[in-house]
């Protein structure tokens, strides 16, 4: 790994920072200052088993049958005022998320079926917990794997003022281990309060000569959190105004979404971020012919990364979306046959979406079908991609990271299936034993590269 010059939060910049306590500025430039990979990696996660049959349904074929079949009330329709938006030949948009329809036309969007982890697991928090750890089927790690992803990259810029970031009131164990990532959840309530307003300057500066006195792991965090507090008072707030007319949906998520769009555009050299989206655990009244409660929420979920890319996108160095890639995941999916109380249980293979300037929209991977001898145990969805592969290829194109053996300890060349999701140059990933490396001599990966129903 590279040698970072800064103390947790922020090197070489705190006096700067402390010294502009009464002011506010508009940007520490960091995107085209110091040299490394500056790209950014958001992984947007959706708990309590998003349905991704709901989110992606078949719309034509032996599929639409089967679908129809397993969810007579839950189905999404082909026809009316909420009719599956068609993307190809096989498979539709749910109405709802109709504001990534643009992305996907556009080239922006990446959806994969039948994928997540290799490990059947319905226990909430033990599907989590083996994703983010990025161990399926392990637990008893203390790193999430990108705490791991940061702390292998060799090619980050020598000066980073802001790591990592997890939006919302919990950081994630994708980042345990970590004391590089700020957890910040409401900007307005990030600061230092204590006492009368005029007291702070003095608090601050004895609080800072206090911490700056020694090296030890209390100092470093003293520094990282009065470096943290002097960043978002002075920069993040509710006079935010996004770009290219940008709307951000009401609730928490907008709110969590604008505040990582200012941090974007901030510069700070921000490498890695996390943002949560609960509430997908649908066992009832999830809503039937395209409307109700899912409907309600892919909509929240879809309006939200559209103004995410609308407020990024530009040209030259406002053109954040070039540098962005965004991955959307759940812990699983759910069953195939809705339930009696017109809802749908914990289930396995998902949809995830990759989204970015750099993505290759399309729907890919290796679609099982829904034939009921094609269902896992009679009920779910087959996962046919490893959610592994996908990260493992946004790692390698656009991160520039080739550690995979120590980011997904135990993903093998083997199980690594790129599927050409992301531009970008490719690097040669280091599997541990095995390092897969013929393949990059003559640059051809198409034989890795599957779409489905073209």
């Amino acid at each position: 790994m590279s040698e970072i010059t800064r103390r947790g939060f922020l090197a070489g910049c705190s006096a700067a920072i402390a010294a502009l306590s009464g002011s506010r500025f508009n940007t520490v430039a960091f995107a085209g200052g110091p040299q490394g990979n500056n790209d950014i990696l958001l992984v947007v996660f959706l708990r309590g088993g998003m349905d991704g049959l709901s989110l992606l349904p078949p719309i034509a074929g032996a599929d639409r049958g089967h679908y129809e079949s397993f969810r007579p009330n839950l189905r999404v329709p082909t026809s009316g005022p909420n009719a599956a938006i068609g993307l190809n030949s096989q498979f539709g948009l749910h109405p709802a998320a109709a504001p990534l329809h643009d992305l996907f036309t556009n080239g922006n969007l990446a959806l994969v079926p039948a994928s997540g982890q290799p490990v059947l697991n319905r226990s909430h928090f033990d599907a989590m917990q083996f994703v983010e750890l990025g161990t399926p089927g392990d637990k008893t790690g203390t790193t999430g794997w990108l705490t791991r992803h940061m702390g292998s990259a060799s090619n980050l810029p020598p000066e980073i003022v802001m790591p990592s970031l997890a939006v919302g009131a919990l950081q994630p164990q994708s980042f345990a281990g970590s004391t590089e990532t700020l957890n910040l959840s409401n900007p307005d309530q990030f600061n230092l309060q204590t006492g009368p307003y005029a007291w702070r300057s003095a608090q601050r500066t004895s609080l800072r000569r206090l911490y700056q006195s020694d090296l030890s792991w209390l100092h470093d965090a003293g520094v990282q959190a009065l470096d943290a507090l002097d960043i978002i008072e002075l920069n993040v707030g509710d006079d935010y105004m996004p770009a290219n007319g940008a709307v951000y949906p009401n609730g928490s998520f907008g709110d969590h979404l604008t505040t990582l769009a200012q941090l974007i555009k901030l510069d700070l050299g921000l490498q890695v971020a996390t943002l949560d989206l609960g509430g997908w655990d649908t066992h009832g009244d999830q809503g039937s012919n395209g409307e109700g409660y899912f409907a309600s929420i892919i909509g929240e979920l879809a309006s939200g990364l559209a103004a995410l890319y609308q407020d990024l996108d530009g040209t030259g160095a406002s053109n954040y979306t070039s540098r962005l890639t965004v991955v959307v995941q759940s812990e699983f999916g759910r069953e195939v046959r809705e339930n009696g109380d017109r809802g749908t249980e914990h289930g396995y293979g998902n949809t995830m979406m990759v989204l970015g300037g750099n993505v290759n929209g399309g729907i890919y991977g290796n679609w099982p079908g829904l034939h009921p001898d094609a269902l896992i145990e009679g009920t779910d969805i087959a996962v046919t991609t490893d959610y592994r592969s996908i990260v493992t290829e946004i790692l390698l194109r656009r991160q520039g990271n080739p550690e995979i053996h120590q980011i997904f300890p135990g993903f093998t060349a083997d199980d690594y299936q790129p599927l050409g999701l992301v531009n970008g140059p490719d690097v040669i990933p280091n599997f541990g034993a095995e390092i897969f490396a013929d393949s990059f001599e003559t640059g051809d990966l198409s034989a890795w590269s599957t779409t489905v129903g073209e």
